[in-house]
């Protein structure tokens, strides 16, 4: 069955700075004006002082608004956790799950009072609260933090929510890349390469919990920041009264092998057959540690290379070629190791030419001077930036923190801008034959590695790696038996899902259910409606149905689509095409009765089972892929590409699990729409034959 897709738009605002001229001065427009010299910056010191126990406390005052903040973060090494990975991430979450004197309920219960927000991570807690409750709302923040009650109950609920992020996490084409690119760049045995997995989760006991913070939450490696409406005294006061008790302890370090990139290019493929993109990643480590004497040309080097939608990778490889959506380039400085990377996600056909203009924008830059107006479009940008940050209090609070954790000059920020003006053409050349380095990079591609591999050994060796970064061998194509063809399948789907007979017994359906969108502030309820041969409707509203988000409507050969606002959209051939589907209800029987062509393509793994391959071309060209389980015969995804922002084409893949019976029909009930945002769509309730009229779905 199908269903609409959500579609979402990215809106990009570019701020210009308008520079003031003397009106009397003759301006000869041909040229670009001399840039003048930095101005002069003013960034505020916060107060500071330090307890006995050595916590290092800042205070930022500003009483624009009646609001404070306090943020206590530990300044440790990272930790090589293991076959527990994840240890420290749930003993962050743990903490703010209750104290020794407060439950989880009665702790909520007074941040809520108190109008507060609380918030805990492995290395931090943070509270922030109007003036007039700040004082009470920091001191359950120090509870949390001195008190935390490590309940064995709110383990396994954390451990049991953690373990469910990773499952749905697991297909899912970037944090697979994130996580293979992490295991090649950094190795097994370093931090950064390390990931959670069910597996490791599991294994975390109570014990480990309290082992790490009884180890590493330590006054002497902290720093407390207040942030606005309270004076230093004040600040001072709290920090003694709830920290001063606080004691100190020596708190181990830790060193790593530097990682290095490989001394030639690997291409390493991650197989995930059901794409019809691929996601690219070209990565390396590079040392490169904050406030370097190159941080600030590497910076606007890689700002001009890929950092936004307007540098040359996003240029080049969406505007002028249409490859994907969006192309963008890093580099990131790190106290241990920092990194290169460049990313796109490109439709499977167009892969090898994608990372072939990768390659050619980052041979561009380190052979050819940048533009003098490309080179001041971005340090203008860059000083705007710079200036408009200091507007912020938390700047100044982070400015210091960064002074004091990374051992920079004192006067490093008030400099910034001087230190970037100095930045030249040759400079910025410089930076990019340092650290951008097409011959020494992980080439991380997933995707579907029958379609996108051919080709690809110009670019470097190429292996295979597992969903987890394990090497191993190159995927085999499994045999589809010659008598078996897509229309076979499609059959099989029929009868699987309760056949012909049952499926014509059904005269009408009135389905409801919701979607659950990532960050959404609502979950979208949906209905649709059935009556066999005759007509379909499906709306999704808001706030129990006040708000109507998408209509679609298909009565008596009256197509309808309708916007939020009830504002008509004009389908196309192919867009009615859809609806007519729907009103066999299996949209299978709509294929055998309209000369749908049916490809099978190969047998792959979809949710780890294997499925038929189907490509599926309709009456009125439409193309979309299908997958059937080989052994249910259940359809279990379908995928197929749909214009998105800007008219470039987005792939849209569709799960279609948990099948329950219905009238004698089997009808998925949970469905996941993945569009790089995963929408996850769960049928509450399907009523068969309850007597609906054409009346009931306009």
């Amino acid at each position: 069955m199908k269903n609409k897709i959500f579609k979402f738009s990215n809106l990009l605002t570019i701020a210009m700075l308008l520079f003031a001229v003397n009106i009397n001065a003759q301006v000869d427009r041909t040229k670009v004006p001399k840039a003048g010299p930095a101005p002069v910056v003013k960034v505020g010191q916060p107060a500071t002082f330090i307890l006995p126990n050595g916590l290092k406390v800042y205070v930022v005052q500003n009483s624009k608004l009646p609001k404070v903040s306090a943020s206590l973060s530990l300044d440790i090494d990272p930790i090589v956790e293991g076959e527990k990975a994840g240890y420290t991430s749930l003993a962050g979450s743990l903490m703010g799950e209750g104290t020794k004197t407060k439950s989880k309920d009665v702790l909520d219960e007074e941040v809520d009072f108190l109008g507060a927000d609380l918030s805990t991570s492995a290395t931090s807690a943070s509270v922030n609260a109007l003036s007039n409750n700040f004082n009470k709302a920091f001191a359950l923040m120090a509870d949390v933090v001195l008190n935390p009650a490590f309940s064995a109950e709110e383990l396994e609920k954390i451990r049991k929510r953690t373990i469910s992020g990773l499952q749905t996490q697991k297909d899912d084409p970037n944090s697979i890349m994130t996580r293979v690119s992490s295991r090649l760049m950094y190795g097994a045995k370093h931090p950064y390469g390390e990931f959670n997995t069910e597996a490791s989760i599991a294994k975390i006991t109570l014990a480990d919990v309290k082992k790490y913070y009884n180890t590493f939450w330590k006054p002497n490696v902290a720093y407390l920041v207040f942030v606005g409406d309270i004076t230093p005294a004040n600040a001072q006061k709290l920090a003694t009264q709830y920290f001063g008790k606080w004691q100190k302890g020596i708190v181990p370090k830790y060193n790593y092998e530097m990682p290095k990139a490989p001394a030639k290019p690997i291409v390493a493929i991650v197989d995930r057959a059901s794409s019809v993109q691929s996601v690219i990643h070209l990565v390396a480590p590079v040392q490169l540690k904050p406030g370097s004497p190159d941080a600030i040309a590497t910076s606007v080097m890689n700002n001009i290379l890929g950092e936004s939608g307007t540098a040359r990778l996003f240029d080049n490889l969406r505007e002028k070629h249409g490859f994907t959506y969006g192309a963008y380039s890093s580099i990131q400085t790190d106290r241990l190791v920092g990194s290169f990377r460049a990313t796109a996600s490109v439709r499977n056909e167009k892969t090898d030419s994608s990372i072939q203009e990768f390659l050619n924008e980052f041979k561009r830059i380190k052979k050819e001077a940048v533009g003098t107006d490309e080179l001041t479009t971005v340090k203008n940008y860059l000083n705007g930036s710079f200036a408009r940050s200091l507007e912020s209090p938390n700047t100044i609070a982070r400015f210091a923190l960064n002074v004091a954790r990374y051992n920079l000059p004192k006067d490093y920020y008030q400099n910034y801008l001087s230190n970037l003006a100095a930045v030249n053409i040759g400079a910025v050349q410089q930076m990019a034959n340092k650290y951008v380095m097409p011959n020494n990079l992980y080439i991380v591609i997933v995707g579907n590695a029958k379609e996108i591999a051919k080709g690809l050994e110009k670019y470097g060796e190429v292996k295979y790696f597992d969903a987890d970064g394990n090497e191993t061998k190159a995927p085999t194509s499994k045999a589809v038996d010659a008598s078996v063809t897509g229309e076979s399948i499609i059959k099989k789907y029929i009868t699987a899902v309760g056949g012909d007979a049952a499926i014509a017994s059904i005269k009408d359906i009135d389905m409801s259910g919701s979607a659950e969108i990532p960050g959404a502030p609502f979950k979208p309820d949906f209905v649709k409606k059935y009556i066999s041969n005759t007509a379909y409707s499906n709306v999704v509203s808001a706030m129990n149905g006040a708000m109507v988000l998408q209509k679609q409507t298909l009565v008596n050969g009256v197509y309808v689509e309708q916007g939020q606002g009830g504002a008509s959209k004009e389908m196309d051939a192919k867009d009615k095409e859809e609806l007519d589907e729907e009103l066999l209800i299996i949209n299978e029987l709509y294929y055998l009765k309209n000369n749908y062509k049916p490809t099978v393509k190969g047998i792959v793994s979809v949710e780890g089972k294997d499925a038929y391959e189907v490509a599926i071309k309709s009456a009125k060209g439409r193309e979309f892929t299908n997958f059937y389980d080989v052994e249910t015969g259940f359809k279990v995804k379908q995928t197929q590409m749909t214009e998105g922002p800007g008219g470039t084409k987005v792939p849209v893949s569709t799960i279609l699990s948990d099948y329950k019976s219905f009238g004698g029909v089997q009808f998925p009930t949970t469905i996941i729409i993945d569009q790089g945002v995963k929408i996850t769509v769960t049928m509450k309730d399907i009523k068969i034959n309850t007597g609906l009229k054409t009346e009931n779905l306009k």
